[in-house]
């Protein structure tokens, strides 16, 4: 696809909504980059962690304002579509994965001056096309003018269930009742933040994880990029 119009193709939705794989699966395809949003935040999430500022579920707002300035989040160089999350240097893309780190993300997420930082970031990222971006705002903070939006969901028991099979690896005594709980209440933070909140963009396609199976769903999305390209 070397010669044609290199889209920027933006993709949100809830946690576990099988997002990120439909976003790998279109990049691959397509030969974009893949840019994790979501990982980003996570590795905002880890620095707080690791300089103690986040305590009792609360974090210290004002001291990671402050630090933000000293935060270079970058993403490595790679062979594949998916880049390593670099944090001042060191890849932290292991350790974002830890179910701490998932259970405090949107605590920092919330917070106005992280997200300027980072959607700064998105769209520099970004701005010459040939991407496939995927997040909570993306289609309607990042890239409102991205040449194509999908919007996925799933139901919260099935996302659940995804969840807890992929954790268990890591974390065998993890309850499904304890992710479904942890899920819920990321969509309540993610969806009634006062910044940037996750909402369906007006032109976005939803696309259902929970009925359409991950084959589906890539052809599904190739097509409307064919009739994009071909218009």
């Amino acid at each position: 696809m070397s010669d044609e119009k290199k889209l920027i193709i933006a993709i949100d939705g809830y946690a576990s909504s099988g997002k990120s794989t439909l976003a790998k699966d279109l990049a691959k395809e397509l030969g974009y980059l893949f840019i994790d949003t979501g990982a980003m935040y996570r590795g905002i999430a880890y620095f707080s962690l690791k300089q103690g500022l986040i305590n009792n579920n609360s974090v210290d707002t004002q001291q990671l304002i402050n630090a933000l300035g000293a935060i270079e989040i970058k993403f490595g160089e790679a062979d594949t579509t998916e880049r390593p999350l670099l944090l001042n240097g060191q890849d932290i893309s292991v350790e974002i994965r830890n179910p701490q780190i998932s259970s405090i993300v949107s605590l920092v997420a919330v917070i106005p001056e992280v997200r300027a930082k980072l959607v700064e970031m998105q769209r520099e990222l970004g701005k010459d096309g040939g991407i496939v971006m995927d997040g909570r705002d993306i289609g309607t903070v990042v890239f409102p003018n991205a040449d194509l939006k999908l919007f996925v969901t799933a139901d919260i028991e099935i996302r659940a269930d995804r969840r807890y099979n992929e954790m268990q690896h890591a974390n065998p005594n993890i309850s499904l009742a304890f992710v479904k709980e942890n899920l819920a209440s990321r969509d309540a933070m993610d969806t009634t933040r006062s910044t940037s909140p996750l909402c369906k963009a007006d032109d976005a396609i939803l696309f259902d994880t929970g009925i359409l199976t991950r084959e589906t769903q890539l052809q599904k999305a190739l097509d409307l990029v064919n009739k994009l390209l071909n218009q």
